[in-house]
């Protein structure tokens, strides 16, 4: 059985924690700041837990398999 490709979009622009979650950056970060309070800015930076089905249908073209539960 030949290996399952990757999906190199997706892999691009997520990343998977040790854990197995996968976060995302912001949206609407690149223009037009000047007029938002510093917090928002900051917030903007950091990125974002993808959660729930999206997230599956994620990992599953990203090629991983379930996350784990907690316990190593």
């Amino acid at each position: 059985m030949p290996k399952q490709k990757t999906r190199k979009s997706a892999a691009k622009r997520f990343k998977v924690t040790k854990r197995g979650k996968i976060l995302r950056g912001r949206a609407f970060t690149s223009h037009l700041n000047v007029k938002r309070s510093s917090k928002k800015r900051r917030a903007q930076g950091r990125p974002v837990e993808v959660k729930g089905f999206y997230a599956k249908k994620l990992r599953k073209g990203m090629g991983l398999r379930k996350a784990s539960s907690g316990k190593s």
